[in-house]
């Protein structure tokens, strides 16, 4: 009877440990499952992540190249044209002409003086040739020169030395972002004073732009980059991707801030 007993206490203990057995196989094989699963899941999110950057690197690209060519065509097209025109304007002799005449020619030779003036200034934005020739500080500063002017809007500079003066697809992207944010600010923001200094900081390159315009918010700028008509900050928010850059809009006591980290070697 005992040994009976023990059988049978024997095969309990066995079909019990059969049962753990299978059940933590069962048990590392969902694990394992999970775990190849959410490996899946990472890869994917990956290669997506890796197609968008691509995608957004080949928009960039594609923009400056544009740019590029519409600069070439406005130096070599149309300022060529001009300038020919203003040989022709003047040649005319108003010797003779009345004082209404006089006056009339000597408004049109301002404007046409005016209008080549622009055309070089356009063109030399589009085409980023300091930037090419001088590197970034100087091709910032020339840029923030142009437009500062004491009676509408001034723009101090602090900028680091340790700028890289060869030119990458890099310096190019915080060369364009530094350009749209100050055209936002003076048209957008209204603003007369703008602070830009730079630094390196833990192996960051830092860009502080502060002014005293009417600015955004960090909730604000993220709601206003969907906005069909905000290209200009989805084109910001697009270099931010490629750079791996943050990008922080603050509103402060008397001040709005702009502050963007990019990661340097």
């Amino acid at each position: 009877m005992n040994q009976e007993n023990n059988k049978i206490t024997l095969m309990l203990m066995v079909g019990i440990a059969a049962m753990l057995m299978l059940f933590i196989s069962l048990l590392l094989i969902f694990i394992f499952m999970q775990r190849k699963k959410l490996q899946y899941r990472l890869n994917l999110q990956a290669l997506q992540s890796a197609q968008k950057n691509k995608l957004i690197e080949a928009a960039v690209r594609s923009e400056e190249i544009e740019r590029h060519r519409i600069a070439e065509e406005l130096h070599d097209e149309v300022g060529a044209i001009l300038g020919a025109s203003s040989l022709h304007f003047y040649g005319i002799n108003i010797d003779d002409c009345d004082d209404i005449s006089k006056e009339m020619y000597q408004k049109g030779k301002s404007l046409l003086d005016e209008g080549i003036h622009k055309i070089r200034g356009i063109s030399h934005n589009l085409h980023s040739s300091i930037l090419q020739e001088l590197g970034l500080k100087e091709a910032i500063s020339h840029f923030c020169g142009k437009i500062s002017h004491n009676s509408i809007v001034k723009i101090d500079l602090n900028l680091t030395d340790k700028h890289s003066t060869k030119v990458s697809q890099k310096s190019i992207s915080i060369y364009r972002t530094i350009q749209e944010l100050i055209h936002n600010i003076t048209k957008h923001a209204k603003a007369n004073q703008i602070h830009i200094q730079s630094q390196h900081v833990n192996n960051n390159l830092v860009f502080t732009i502060l002014h005293n315009g009417n600015g955004l918010t960090q909730a604000q700028f993220e709601e206003l980059r969907f906005i069909k008509d905000g290209l200009g900050l989805k084109n910001i928010q697009n270099r931010m991707i490629l750079l791996k850059a943050d990008l922080l809009f603050s509103h402060h006591a008397n001040h709005y801030s702009i502050e963007i980290k990019i990661p340097v070697e």
